[in-house]
């Protein structure tokens, strides 16, 4: 009676082990373009946010923007989803009025100029699914160059000083600046 005592407990001891490992959480790996918030006000102590812009950053890695971002294409600006404008009030763009919502937000790089697209899709991956009967307002921007390079695609959001918020886009050693203009 021992044996089988001693038997059932090792038995029943290797199917808990056996069912915890098959239970276990299977992680992905880190994403090779990690998801990234950019908020205007940037401090975090402040609550009353503007504007943010979820996005994700690719990096370079040895790789040409040219073949990343081509000129005369639509971009969803980063990677993976496209990126996602929040207002949480009204902002002048060019000379539509963008009211508080959510937007997806793309760009047509250029050697010069970019254009850019505030878009009511919302939850699109990429730029597959653009469209450009959706677009709610674009404006066009000059590119500048400058003389450092950032490795991943990166978006800073900041005041600028003209009563609105400036969205600063720089990857490689391109810089675009997206003025916003307070609606009122």
């Amino acid at each position: 009676m021992k044996k089988i005592t001693t038997i059932s407990t090792f038995v029943f001891a290797l199917l808990m082990v056996l069912s915890i490992n098959s239970n276990a959480q299977e992680f992905k790996d880190l994403d090779v373009s990690p998801l990234d918030i950019a908020s205007y006000p940037t401090s975090y102590k402040d609550a009353n946010k503007e504007m943010k812009i979820i996005y994700s950053r690719p990096q370079l890695k040895g790789r040409s923007l040219s073949k990343l971002t081509p000129n005369g294409k639509v971009w969803r600006t980063g990677a993976n989803e496209a990126a996602e404008l929040v207002l949480y009030k009204d902002f002048k763009f060019g000379d539509t009025l963008l009211k508080a919502g959510s937007y997806s937000f793309y760009t047509i790089p250029g050697e010069k100029e970019w254009t850019i697209i505030i878009n009511s899709d919302l939850n699109t991956w990429g730029a597959y699914f653009y469209n450009e009967k959706n677009d709610v307002a674009r404006i066009k921007v000059p590119v500048k160059m400058a003389d450092d390079s950032l490795e991943a695609f990166s978006i800073a959001l900041a005041n600028n000083g003209n009563n609105g918020v400036t969205m600063h886009l720089g990857w490689d050693k391109v810089r675009v600046e997206v003025p916003f203009m307070n609606a009122k």
